[in-house]
């Protein structure tokens, strides 16, 4: 039988090389405010199994893929689905609040709900690493941030047309629904959730002050 994560991946390939290969069935389901708003609210969730190019795809799969397989063993398949779609589901909100005025903003990508399973998972296993490039073990909270900072200059540049806003939703989203599901947390990495806030706080003030 084959796990959630990888049915997870495969229909976000066949999903992605679809949408590469037809650009009305690309145009159909990416994340658009002006769609959205005319009550194409299932965008939210689509735009998340679409991609701007493979290597778009690789890196968030690749990421998907360090830190669920050991979750699946945490957590029941309903919970670990509520985690990546509660994850996406909050990423697409707040891109949609961040962007509403803005008609013709559109974006792409799995990364807030890549960005949920990373912030649960390390705030499970602070001390796990993954092999980044498959060889250079790094921290998975020092990856957590790094992923951040690329969405800050993802978000201020506006170089493509991915879902970086999506990130920021995605890590409160992995945050919450992770406490909600085990709420012992608060006990046992308390100052832990101090930390993988500091990040969430900075950019959220990045963008209220409209700094990026």
């Amino acid at each position: 039988m084959y796990s959630i994560t990888t049915i997870i991946v495969a229909i976000t390939a066949i999903v992605t090389f679809t949408g590469l290969s037809n650009l009305e069935f690309f145009d159909k389901f990416k994340f658009n405010i002006s769609s959205i708003k005319a009550g194409e609210q299932y965008r939210m969730i689509t735009s998340g199994f679409l991609h701007a190019d493979w290597f778009h795809f690789a890196f968030n799969m690749f990421s998907f893929w360090s830190f669920a397989t050991f979750l699946t063993q945490e957590f029941s398949t309903t919970n670990f689905l509520v985690i990546y779609f509660g994850s996406m589901a909050i990423g697409s909100l707040l891109t949609y609040y961040i962007h509403k005025e803005e008609p013709y903003y559109s974006a792409i990508g799995a990364s807030g709900a890549v960005m949920g399973i990373i912030y649960c998972a390390i705030l499970l296993y602070p001390q796990n690493s993954i092999l980044l490039f498959g060889a250079l073990p790094i921290p998975g909270y020092i990856f957590a941030f790094l992923y951040l900072a690329y969405s800050i200059y993802g978000m201020k540049g506006k170089y493509d047309n991915i879902g970086h806003t999506a990130h920021l939703g995605g890590a409160i989203g992995g945050l919450v629904f992770t406490l909600l599901i085990r709420p012992s947390l608060f006990e046992t990495r308390l100052i832990f959730i101090g930390i993988l806030l500091v990040p969430i706080a900075v950019l959220t003030y990045l963008v209220k002050m409209k700094k990026i």
